[in-house]
């Protein structure tokens, strides 16, 4: 299968067309990122944000340019959006010239938050238990237990590109799952 004949194909929602485009271009947007970011787990989450979103708006893509430079674009634009909510979290404020000094943004929970985030962790367990049995395991295996990719395929016995995928539509489906909750 040849690119263009892949977005083709992905503009119709066709899954092996994706996975096609997913398997061509991930090492790519993977290593970039890892430049940037110098962090393997900040490199991998950049990268499946970059592949929803450009799969989420495949039907925008414009054809006079490469399909890797739009991929490229749209990840350094999710870096960009990241360092700059890092950057809002510590914020320098001043008092007279003299006396600077910063204000660090305590963003320890309150007794109301962590009742809050038990009601929505219990939520979206509920949610989770939605989905196939593989689809909650590869969630699992990902988000509660803390595995990398490459643990989270030695783990269950498939290439790395496969855990990739199925991890990716889990986060769709379970999405899903929460819009209409």
């Amino acid at each position: 299968m040849e690119v263009k004949e892949a977005i083709n194909k992905a503009k119709n929602n066709n899954q092996i067309a994706f996975n096609f485009l997913l398997d061509s271009y991930w090492n790519d947007v993977y290593a970039f990122q890892l430049k940037r970011t110098m962090n393997e787990n900040d490199a991998e989450d950049i990268t499946i944000q970059t592949f929803s979103k450009a799969f989420d708006k495949i039907s925008t893509y414009n054809e006079d340019y490469k399909f890797k430079t739009w991929l490229l674009t749209i990840s350094k634009n999710i870096h960009i959006d990241l360092i700059r909510k890092q950057k809002q979290s510590i914020r320098n404020t001043s008092k007279d010239d003299d006396n600077q000094y910063f204000d660090i943004v305590d963003d320890s929970p309150t007794p109301e938050d962590k009742i809050i985030t038990e009601q929505n962790l219990a939520n979206l367990l509920k949610d989770i238990k939605k989905l196939k049995p593989h689809y909650q395991e590869v969630i699992n295996l990902r988000y509660f237990q803390e595995l990398s990719y490459k643990e989270i395929s030695e783990e269950l016995n498939d290439p790395i590109n496969n855990v990739k995928v199925k991890l990716l539509r889990a986060k769709k489906l379970l999405a899903a799952i929460i819009t209409k909750s």
